[in-house]
């Protein structure tokens, strides 16, 4: 761990106000106990509010505000990563609000962040089903949102194709796919969707109230039931 990113984590555990032994720190960070007299001392020096001494302890007296982007190596890692699996399974969109989040990001840290998802040594590769459901999700994302109505055409695995009138409820990835959880008013049940499979969507300009037994909630509980 570098020394930066151990000094904020040495603030994060002071912020709750408690007494905290040298001796505990140095076991939570897995450091030796003259880390951490070293460490409080660049602490004190840098102006933070520690309070404390060898051998009794330390406490913070004050609030700190930490910077907004002050992240951790694994963090930003996280964060690219994360960031990366959006701009490679999602519309584009979200694909450019993606890029917008690592400009700013970026932008703020004192130090660049990675350019590339190559610089963590991880790529992301995405099936075809997946850039099948782009052209789909936005107004999905919406119909979510606002609880609008939707009108949609359908071709089942094998095949079938129908229509139906259904309130979505949420979008789900699967790795390969995306899918749409709703509740159908032709079956008057829950049904899930394959994106990819919509063939197209009108949207009435009607909304949902979301009901007792017809709610995300229900679909989960009878999911986690099953």
């Amino acid at each position: 761990m570098r020394r930066t990113d151990r000094l904020f984590d040495l603030i994060q555990f002071l912020r709750d106000g408690r007494l905290h032994k040298a001796s505990d720190l140095a076991e939570k960070m897995e450091v030796s106990v003259r880390t951490i007299y070293r460490d409080m001392d660049t602490l004190v020096a840098s102006g933070i509010p520690v309070e404390g001494e060898r051998g009794v302890g330390y406490i913070l007296r004050a609030p700190v505000f930490m910077p907004p982007m002050a992240f951790s190596q694994v963090e930003l890692e996280a964060l690219h990563l994360g960031m990366a699996l959006v701009r490679q399974t999602a519309d584009a969109e979200l694909q450019e609000a993606a890029t917008r989040v690592l400009t700013k990001v970026n932008q703020a840290m004192p130090d660049p962040m990675f350019v590339t998802l190559d610089d963590f040594g991880k790529e992301v590769f995405t099936a075809p089903e997946i850039e099948a459901s782009f052209a789909n999700m936005p107004m999905i994302r919406r119909a979510v949102r606002e609880k609008l109505i939707l009108l949609i055409d359908y071709t089942t695995l094998d095949g079938r194709r129908s229509r139906r009138r259904i309130r979505p409820l949420q979008m789900e990835f699967w790795g390969r796919a995306w899918t749409c959880t709703a509740w159908c008013e032709e079956r008057q049940d829950f049904r899930v969707f394959r994106i990819d499979r919509i063939n197209y969507i009108l949207v009435p300009g009607e909304h949902f109230v979301i009901e007792p037994g017809k709610a995300l909630l229900d679909y989960l509980k009878r999911f986690e039931a099953s």
